[in-house]
């Protein structure tokens, strides 16, 4: 019998593209639980949050920057290191390309194989990918915890707060208007990808996010959301999300039970509450696979390969 291919690589259908106004120049390019791009609009300058997968995917997020001001792009900023996340940074021609110290470490340790994995299970979101230049995208400018960046007088916050969809997540906050661009560190029905997720730490992170109670955020995947109420839902949701991942992960190990036991069990606790959810069914296995091994004591995520995706995909279906 052949074996199923992963849900995304049958996922051909395109998103609806909205470009949303989250508060004084500021931005959310959202494409129904697609990878978001925010965009930041300073007194004398522009900044961009992720920047799609491709260069040629990005053409769009500038088309749509352009009808709202001639500013130059001059940042870039990388949320985490994921590929569908920075390839496309090449197309903004951008003064500085800005990331956390762990989310470079992260790149030299597994951006290759990260970029060759991500490509092969997921094409629809890697369009143009002949538009990529060779190798990997690499920031040029890091910092431990936290980098004030001035577009004129409005100053962008990027922040390290801790693990959660990676070990290098960071967010923008933009204090003028009291809205946070988080990365994939919260979602809005659209399922978290933990593949290299620190589950027990995301949590605390998001308590963090909350802390400076945001009047809107733009999530890393799902509709923009402006009001406290709507932006805590999702900060609720998504810890939702992890915690019933692990818990049930963590259960199920505790029993001794097998991986594909395991995904079985996940399955029974989530399914009903987030079945629905975009790209739920895309990053179940790998979600699985690394709340068994966080479960497990394998605290650092172990590196995904195209190999090791299709190993994993067997040993749940075997």
């Amino acid at each position: 019998m052949t074996a199923k291919a992963f849900a995304s690589t049958g996922d051909l259908s395109e998103k609806r593209v909205s470009f949303t106004e989250i508060g004084p120049g500021l931005y959310a390019y959202t494409a129904e639980g697609d990878p978001n791009t925010g965009v930041i609009v300073g007194d004398d300058s522009c900044m961009v949050i992720d920047t799609q997968a491709t260069p040629a995917m990005a053409e769009d997020v500038i088309a749509r920057v352009r009808r709202v001001t001639d500013k130059p792009i001059k940042y870039v900023v990388l949320s985490h290191y994921h590929a569908v996340r920075v390839l496309g940074a090449s197309a903004y021609n951008a003064q500085g390309i800005l990331a956390s110290r762990a989310t470079y470490d992260l790149i030299v340790e597994r951006g290759q194989q990260d970029k060759e994995s991500e490509i092969g299970r997921f094409p629809r979101l890697f369009r143009g990918a002949s538009s990529i230049p060779e190798g990997l995208t690499w920031p040029t400018l890091t910092f431990e915890r936290s980098l004030s960046v001035f577009l004129g007088r409005r100053e962008v916050r990027l922040m390290h707060l801790g693990a959660g969809h990676t070990a290098g997540d960071i967010v923008a906050w933009v204090p003028d208007a009291e809205v946070m661009f988080t990365g994939d560190l919260v979602e809005y029905h659209s399922a978290c990808y933990c593949g290299d997720a620190h589950l027990r730490a995301w949590p605390r992170t998001l308590d963090a996010i909350l802390g400076f109670d945001p009047k809107a955020i733009a999530p890393g995947r799902g509709d923009a959301l402006q009001g406290r109420r709507p932006v805590r839902e999702a900060v609720a949701m998504t810890r939702d999300f992890v915690t019933s991942l692990y818990g049930a992960a963590e259960l199920s190990v505790a029993r001794g039970r097998s991986l594909k036991e395991t995904f079985a069990a996940v399955r029974e606790a989530m399914d009903p509450k987030f079945g629905a959810f975009a790209i739920y069914e895309h990053c179940l296995p790998f979600n699985v696979s690394r709340a068994f091994d966080e479960a497990s004591g394998i605290d650092h995520p172990v590196i995904w390969t195209a190999q090791r995706d299709r190993e994993m995909w067997a040993a749940l279906q075997g």
